[in-house]
């Protein structure tokens, strides 16, 4: 795990799991944000990368997700500074916004 990211409660058997069951957990956690711009935001965010990540970049997902919506959005959308910790290029890909596909 990245330096700097606990695990949340409630994660620590994910070591245990495999690639493909992890990556479904996030995927249904990204997908049920609680809010639809986020659901929107996160999950597309998801689709589009989760094939590509290692372990460290699944991490980074995981503690990702404990954040607040309001603050992930405004992070990926400009609207506030993105804190040292979340810095790197997982973010800069969240914030191209160039994955997100509008429902039609």
């Amino acid at each position: 795990m990245p330096t700097g990211f606990a695990k949340p409660a409630g994660q620590l058997a994910l070591g245990k799991m495999d690639r493909k069951d992890r990556l479904s957990r996030l995927r249904f956690r990204a997908w049920h944000r609680g809010t639809r711009e986020a659901d929107l935001l996160v999950g597309f965010y998801f689709d589009r990368w989760h094939e590509a990540w290692s372990d460290a970049d699944m991490a980074w997902f995981e503690a990702l997700l404990e954040e607040q919506d309001v603050d992930i959005l405004a992070w990926a959308t400009g609207g506030a500074e993105v804190p040292e910790r979340w810095q790197g290029a997982m973010m800069q890909r969240m914030q191209a916004l160039d994955y997100i596909e509008i429902p039609k």
